[in-house]
């Protein structure tokens, strides 16, 4: 990838500065600015600025827009995106349930049990000290970011393209954990558990519970992670204890950490079945029923780009314009960023 320059409607690369994140990260980049999306005109999805969202706990956030109280779901405007590193004032927020109000660090503990030898029940200090731990920038993207776009609209949290950040999270790696408790032969699948309640407020009752394939669990980058940016986590983002697998749906990087346990079938958690975070096998016409049977729970995430400066909707009097962004793709790496000004005719 590489900044560019747009000058008289033309673009002129230099690649000097060219930045990528290898493995699930994010890239600088650089594409022409997008148009204005007036906030009234997504009002009639339920759009309410974080002003408007009284008694809402954003502490320790700064400038994102709240979709949803219940759960609460703010994302990021694509301008305050612009850093390499994501703060953790400016990640976005996506719960699905009642945040736990005990995150005592102390005394949090994380279960590994199910199709394994040894099932183990460790503390935070635990997984630092028989572990190694590491630090690594990683994307995580909400499943339906962009979903905002989407004509006829489609149903759930209304998102534009902020549902995505990059930040440096510092834990151990899941995979080290898995084989110290030893995987047994019939395991093919992890399952996620979090101290989050469900929206009605039934003890036990899990609001989400997603998993991936043991493969995608044995990646080397996904993480046990306790720290962000270098601090703690957010309450909001998951402490004092969650997973980050990147390049899946958010919702595999289950906050509020206390289980894993492995399977020897698909995890079939809340929100693994129906048609939460699945989609067809292959492309279908806008608003088009898709049966039940033909959906697929959805694993890497596809390819994408933010343009993050100039911020969307200023006016700028000058001829020429340096923009830039940041461009990420799930499982893979980004090969190349293509720039039109002319919306590829």
């Amino acid at each position: 990838m590489s900044d560019r320059i747009l000058k008289y409607g033309a673009t002129m690369d230099f690649t000097k500065r060219r930045q990528f994140l290898k493995g699930a990260g994010m890239a600088a980049a650089g594409a022409m600015a997008g148009s204005a999306l007036p906030l009234d005109r997504w009002s009639r999805y339920g759009f309410i600025s974080t002003a408007s969202a009284q008694g809402l706990p954003l502490e320790g956030k700064e400038g994102l827009t709240v979709l949803g109280d219940r759960p609460l779901t703010a994302e990021t405007p694509a301008h305050l995106l612009d850093d390499e590193v994501t703060p953790v004032a400016r990640h976005f927020i996506r719960n699905n349930g009642i945040v736990p109000t005990d995150m005592d660090p102390d005394a949090w503990t994380l279960r590994i049990d199910g199709l394994v030898e040894r099932p183990m029940t460790l503390g935070i200090e635990e997984l630092r000290q028989r572990f190694e731990v590491v630090s690594y920038r990683l994307v995580i993207e909400c499943g339906g970011n962009g979903r905002a776009g989407f004509e006829p609209p489609a149903r759930g949290n209304q998102w534009t393209h902020g549902a995505v950040g990059c930040s440096e999270w510092t834990g151990v790696r899941l995979a080290d954990v898995l084989k110290a408790a030893g995987v047994k032969e019939t395991a093919i699948y992890t399952a996620h558990e979090g101290a989050d309640l469900h929206l009605s407020g039934t003890p036990g009752k899990l609001p989400i519970s997603r998993g991936v394939p043991l493969k995608k669990a044995m990646d080397p980058y996904n993480l046990i992670a306790f720290e962000m940016n270098g601090g703690p986590l957010h309450p909001m983002n998951g402490a004092p204890l969650r997973l980050v697998i990147p390049g899946w749906p958010g919702s595999c990087s289950q906050k509020w950490l206390t289980r894993i346990w492995l399977r020897d079938v698909v995890h079939d958690g809340p929100k693994m079945t129906g048609s939460s975070y699945r989609v067809p096998p292959h492309p279908v016409a806008p608003g088009e029923f898709v049966p039940e049977e033909d959906m697929r729970i959805i694993h890497a995430m596809p390819v994408k780009s933010l343009i993050t400066r100039p911020q969307t909707g200023l006016a700028i009097d000058t001829h020429e314009l340096e923009v830039a962004g940041h461009a990420w793709a799930g499982d893979t790496e980004v090969a190349r960023v293509d720039v039109s000004t002319d919306y590829g005719a």
